[in-house]
């Protein structure tokens, strides 16, 4: 189903950046896939449980630089004290152990749990640009981004590196992540068993809607370091048929498996029965899909900042969360949940000023 927000057209609110690309000028609002089959440039966010939003923006300006362009804004700063967590200590260790429980008897390898983090802003905070153009100087990604969408109620600062899907006509790629450490010293057999599970899921998931004997593992346990840890991540890519389109290639694969588990199905099972919160676009999808050129790129959701307008008081939510095996020691999940989001949360502790120094 296609739908404008009321005064969203023409909303120079409106706006999306990734690297390369900024568009405005928001010509439609979307809940429906087969839209992404059409044409035009469309800024995508689609939440963990499953809500989705596909914005097509009209005035798209591409550069050659790796860029993250998000326009001045001021940022309020959110103090590192001010955060209160879906799960305490306690609780996530006792869902670690929760999840152990079925992985014994068989129900499941590998699920990923999370708590999701909140913190109140003031109430004239009406979006993320501020914050996104924080992320983009202090912790540039490789996928991240900024979605804003008033109209929507979508507010988004991503600063994801995880590639969730990838397409070039009919070439489709993702590039899972499980193994987290400090440095790569610090990594486990338990990582490396992860990531090897998650990518025979990614495969699963993709030929679904691939030719047959077209789905490849390119890279596999490939070194990643970014700000702060250091990942292992895996590349499976693959040739869609002609009968599959944007509805078939997401009802194969979402969520994504580096942040469900394995079975995937046993996996939410026991995602909806442990976590207290519902995730939203953490971990969920946030991206581009340009239906002219037949190109798009969708981020795992994980590093990223919404904005919950739906409270009486504003909240700014962040989630973090860790892959919990047969191997996984409590203390550590929860010790891999707090370095996921220290760095983060450091940058959005930091006050950036409504007039910049480039502005002066």
């Amino acid at each position: 189903m296609s739908r404008l927000p009321d005064g969203a057209h023409g909303d120079a609110e409106a706006i999306a950046c990734f690297r390369g690309v900024t568009a405005r000028g928001l010509a439609e609002v979307s809940d429906d896939p087969r839209a992404l089959d059409g044409g035009g440039w469309w800024a995508v966010v689609i939440d963990f449980e499953g809500r989705s939003t596909f914005a097509r923006f009209e005035a798209v300006e591409f550069r050659n630089d790796e860029a993250v362009a998000v326009p001045p804004a001021p940022w309020p700063g959110t103090p590192l004290d001010s955060w209160t967590s879906s799960m305490t200590h306690d609780e996530y260790v006792n869902g670690v152990e929760a999840v152990r429980a079925r992985i014994a008897v068989g129900d499941v390898y590998q699920v990923n749990l999370c708590r999701m983090l909140s913190a109140p802003v003031p109430s004239d905070v009406t979006d993320l640009l501020g914050l996104g153009r924080a992320l983009a100087r202090e912790h540039p990604a490789p996928f991240g981004g900024v979605i804003s969408l008033p109209g929507a109620g979508v507010h988004v600062a991503c600063a994801s590196p995880e590639l969730f899907l990838r397409r070039d006509g009919a070439t489709v790629t993702s590039s899972p992540i499980k193994g987290t450490a400090r440095v790569l010293a610090e990594m486990l057999d338990k990582d490396v068993a992860e990531n090897v599970m998650i990518v025979d899921l990614v495969r699963n998931d993709l030929g679904r809607v691939c030719a047959t004997g077209n789905v490849h593992v390119d890279a596999l346990l490939a070194v990643e370091h970014h700000p702060g840890l250091v990942h292992l991540v895996s590349t499976v890519s693959g040739q869609l048929r002609p009968d599959a389109g944007w509805p078939q290639l997401l009802d194969a694969t979402f969520p994504p498996g580096s942040v469900s588990g394995a079975p995937k199905s046993s996996a939410l099972r026991a995602i909806a029965d442990l976590e207290p919160a519902p995730r939203g676009p953490y971990c969920g999808a946030v991206g581009w899909v340009d239906a002219d050129r037949r190109r798009a790129e969708l981020a795992v959701g994980i590093r990223s900042f919404f904005l919950d307008l739906s409270q009486k008081a504003p909240q700014l939510r962040f989630g973090t969360g860790a892959g919990i095996t047969w191997g996984s020691d409590p203390e550590l999940e929860w010790a891999e949940t707090v370095l996921k989001a220290d760095r983060l949360l450091q940058v959005a502790a930091t006050e950036v000023p409504a007039k910049t120094e480039e502005q002066s």
